[in-house]
């Protein structure tokens, strides 16, 4: 884990709202995904579900994950979060990022959407910006749990 300052770890406060080892929603998942595939396509601009943004969605998916010191905000792992023109800024933030992304998520705070990359970095596209809020689910989690201080995407950004 990445942030290790959690008064709770974050594998104990998964289990605590209802994950586990192996868990697996099926062709829920699957629904899931289509949705926001036909979403992306309605906007004009194509999503691809690459393997790790899959795996997440079939082990998290359709969890809400209350955060275990600040009241009324809480991450939602569901992809079918949007807001019309997202997947554009999606695809702009890919396009800087030199790697897919894809919905995985959002945090109910500032409905800011969690994208995952290729590489299992995990960004905020929020209404102010993009944020980067961890490297893997473990250290994505931590630094949700522990308050830690998001990070602007442009670091993250490839030469052009």
């Amino acid at each position: 884990m990445g942030v290790g300052r959690s008064r709770l770890s974050a594998s104990e406060w998964l289990v605590e709202n209802g994950w586990f080892p192996g868990r697996d929603i099926g062709e829920q998942a699957q629904e899931l995904i289509n949705f926001r595939l036909q979403d992306a396509e309605r906007q004009g601009y194509p999503l691809t579900p690459f393997g790790k943004a899959v795996e997440i969605v079939h082990s998290y998916g359709l969890l809400e994950l209350p955060h275990p010191r600040a009241q009324g905000r809480s991450l939602v792992m569901d992809p079918k979060a949007r807001h019309e023109g997202d997947v554009e800024e999606i695809a702009e933030l890919a396009a800087n990022l030199g790697q897919l992304l894809f919905p995985v998520g959002y945090e109910t705070a500032d409905l800011s959407l969690l994208l995952v990359d290729e590489g299992e970095r995990f960004f905020y596209l929020h209404h102010t910006g993009s944020y980067y809020v961890g490297a893997g689910v473990d250290d994505m989690f931590a630094r949700f749990i522990d308050n830690v201080s998001i990070v602007d995407a442009e670091d993250f950004f490839v030469e052009q």
